[in-house]
């Protein structure tokens, strides 16, 4: 079966250490970055290896494609396949797809 992609927007996201414990299993989490239609204080559900400090430096951004949902009503969070490429940009990259791509908050 194929995945529906009409419900998936593109997001640069980044890995982040949080302040306080969100009693997720890795240290690491990710979320989008901020200017985006997205806001940085989503969680985003994604392959492990984004989050894998052996292979990418902590504060490593991603283009990633995502979806807003939700889990029995719980927690709003974005969703990313964990078989997608694990595509990195740099923060000029990112920046420039900011501003390209400006859209509402959701």
């Amino acid at each position: 079966m194929t995945r529906d992609t009409s419900a998936y927007r593109q997001v640069v996201v980044e890995s982040f250490i949080p302040a306080t414990s969100t009693g997720k299993r890795s240290l690491v989490q990710i979320r989008p970055i901020q200017g985006q239609a997205f806001s940085s204080t989503l969680l985003v559900q994604c392959s492990r290896r984004l989050a894998d400090t052996g292979r990418f430096p902590l504060g490593t951004q991603f283009l990633l494609l995502a979806k807003m949902t939700d889990r029995l009503g719980g927690t709003p969070y974005l969703y990313a396949y964990h078989g997608d490429l694990d595509i990195v940009v740099t923060h000029a990259q990112a920046t420039a797809f900011i501003s390209e791509f400006k859209r509402g908050r959701i």
